[in-house]
């Protein structure tokens, strides 16, 4: 069976049922809506946003959806994400429940913040 090349978000999120295509979506709107001028690809076959560098990521599994923030998303929010089986820079948000979206914005409002201070230093070291 040939394995299909996904290069959009939106071929990502059509790959899947629609109650999860459904979920998908609305994760990639408060993605939008959290870092407005975050720009979409595909990275490792998974929908990704970047600013200033990757931001998030995001991808759909069998039994959950995984978000990425990176360690420092997940080490920030650590007491708020405790429910959620999480490692270093990832977050298992099981199907069956709601996504947290209040928090995964605030998550990436603070990524976002992250990567444009890190871009301005960066920047007056040159």
């Amino acid at each position: 069976m040939e394995k299909i090349k996904i290069e959009t978000i939106d071929d990502y999120i059509l790959s899947f049922p629609a109650g999860i295509r459904e979920e998908l979506q609305k994760l990639r709107g408060v993605i939008k809506d959290g870092a407005p001028d975050a720009e979409e690809k595909i990275s490792w076959q998974m929908p990704t946003f970047t600013l200033h560098g990757n931001l998030v990521h995001f991808a759909a599994h069998k039994n959950h959806i995984g978000f990425y923030p990176g360690a420092s998303g997940i080490e920030a929010f650590k007491q708020e994400l405790k429910e959620y089986k999480s490692s270093k820079g990832a977050v298992q948000f099981p199907y069956g429940n709601p996504l947290p979206y209040e928090l995964i914005t605030r998550i990436v409002k603070f990524r976002a913040a992250e990567n444009k201070k890190l871009a301005e230093e960066k920047q007056k070291e040159r």
